[in-house]
């Protein structure tokens, strides 16, 4: 059954549609420097807002990057439409929240399985330390636990994934877990208890706030 798509997700997968028309047409490869925001806009006759959206999604994914005072370049360019299927899944309006978060959900947990035997004492003591960090929130300390963990899970396409699925999700909700999840998760990377972690993860429930929500 076809999938009906919003006015938004129609301009927004069009653009980036556009953007790699423009790469394909021009011959850009890896470092090759992309138009300004403004000349895409032009170029493409589409709002900047979209245009931002689209370069957004595309360097969080990693396919350009963005020097400060040089402009953005192509870092590596996939022409099977890898950001078109995942922005087109997130912005679809029916079950996105549910989705989303069971999908960040697992990723989480294989990112803690990927770290767990790379973890050395050094990163378990910055593990403990967000923690133990009376200024973050509980979303805080959950965003920047789990980052460090997919940052020394040594997959960059799976903290990739993540990071986009964590940015998107901010803006529909945030979640985290009980406190006692994180100490438990942290013991058992301390000790290498690896395959403990699917249980450890399927035992919790997921806690919400609305997006913006800091507490």
């Amino acid at each position: 059954m076809a999938v009906s798509m919003s006015p938004k997700q129609k301009v927004y997968q069009g653009v980036l549609q556009e953007i790699r028309r423009f790469i394909d047409s021009n011959d850009l490869e890896p470092g090759d420097k992309l138009p300004s925001e403004r000349d895409l806009s032009e170029k493409l006759h589409a709002g900047r807002s979209s245009v931002r959206e689209a370069l957004r999604a595309m360097e969080l994914l990693g396919l350009i990057q963005t020097r400060h005072g040089e402009g953005t370049f192509l870092s590596m360019y996939n022409p099977y439409q890898t950001v078109e299927l995942l922005s087109s899944f997130i912005l679809q309006e029916n079950n996105t929240k549910k989705d989303l978060l069971a999908t960040k959900r697992l990723i989480e947990k294989e990112v803690a399985k990927l770290a767990c035997k790379r973890l050395n004492t050094n990163d378990l003591y910055i593990l403990q330390s967000y923690l133990d960090n009376p200024q973050l929130s509980r979303t805080e300390m959950h965003v920047s636990f789990f980052r460090f963990l997919s940052e020394h899970a040594e997959n960059k396409l799976l903290a990739k994934i993540w990071y986009l699925l964590d940015d998107f999700s901010n803006t529909v909700n945030t979640f985290y877990f009980q406190w006692e999840f994180y100490h438990k998760l942290l013991e058992m990377l301390r000790q290498k208890e690896c395959e403990l972690i699917d249980r450890l993860f399927m035992d919790q429930h997921i806690h919400t706030l609305s997006g913006g929500d800091k507490n």
